[in-house]
């Protein structure tokens, strides 16, 4: 097997914050250099020291990267680091951007854009109706759209852009998708050459503050964001705060020039551009349909 392919699964493993998980990547290019070590040198290399809960354990944390390994050959899955040119470009920009990320399918093309759209889990027929369209409106374009496949906005806009070669981002390891409704759903991604991708290794299952952590990747991987419906509390409003750090634009959708939700309407309300189809991101672009 390969050191480096090794080597970052068990990166992916030590219990880090994410910018000590890329410092260390940076700084350590061999396995020895971590497992045959201390945790004084481990300390050294990310910069901190650990509090006394911390559990030095290098023979697990190998022993997991390599279950990892026979895991993600035996499945199918791919893993694409920092180190790698195919790794996508956006997401290089982010300030914490992951590690690793494990996919199946066909990882989108960096010259093309992205656009994210998000919403919520209980839309009303024209958020229903808003998501799927837009989401065929993208297809045609040749923009592949960047979702949760969360039920919902998620699922319905994935729906609309199967032949866009959609992208769907995880919460947990792609052996624990959730929820399994959607488990059809991502097969027909994967059969028409789009992609599911996750930062968690395998064996990861969803928990609701890793929700958070991927709606970063679905937004820095994206040009933009389309928020379909949001209510006051929805975690698509994470979404919009994390592309507008990102410096991504946002959009909201609308209907009849409304938008959907008492939250997407506070976006509006904050500078965020209304939008009633996919041609017109395309226009704000300056891509022609």
């Amino acid at each position: 097997m390969a050191e480096h392919e090794l080597l970052d699964l068990i990166i992916a493993r030590i219990p880090l914050k994410m910018q000590e998980r890329i410092r260390l990547y940076k700084e350590c290019d061999r396995i020895d250099d971590l497992v045959s070590g201390t945790q004084n040198d481990l300390e050294a290399l990310v910069g901190r020291t650990f509090p006394e809960t911390f559990e030095w354990n290098p023979a697990k944390w190998r022993s997991q990267a390599e279950q990892d390994l026979t895991t993600i050959r035996k499945r199918a899955i791919h893993v694409v680091s920092l180190r790698d040119t195919t790794y996508p470009p956006l997401l290089r920009e982010m300030h914490d951007p992951p590690v690793l990320l494990f996919y199946r399918g066909t990882l989108p093309d960096p010259e093309h854009a992205l656009v994210a759209m998000v919403g919520t889990r209980h839309p009303s027929p024209a958020g229903s109706h808003i998501a799927l369209t837009m989401g065929q409106e993208f297809a045609s374009a040749h923009i592949s759209v960047v979702s949760g496949l969360a039920l919902g906005i998620d699922a319905l806009a994935h729906r609309g852009n199967l032949s866009g070669q959609t992208v769907a981002v995880l919460g947990s390891g792609l052996d624990e998708m959730s929820p399994v409704s959607n488990r059809p759903l991502a097969h027909r991604i994967l059969e028409n050459s789009g992609c599911i991708l996750s930062e968690y290794p395998p064996g990861t299952t969803p928990s609701r503050w890793r929700f958070p952590q991927r709606n970063r990747i679905i937004t820095g991987i994206s040009r933009g964001t389309v928020i379909v419906e949001a209510p006051q509390k929805s975690g698509a409003l994470i979404s919009a705060r994390c592309a507008a750090e990102q410096n991504r634009d946002v959009f909201v959708a609308s209907k009849n020039g409304k938008a959907l939700g008492v939250g997407a309407q506070k976006l509006v309300d904050d500078g965020a551009k209304v939008i009633e189809s996919a041609g017109d991101v395309l226009e704000d672009w300056g891509i022609s349909g």
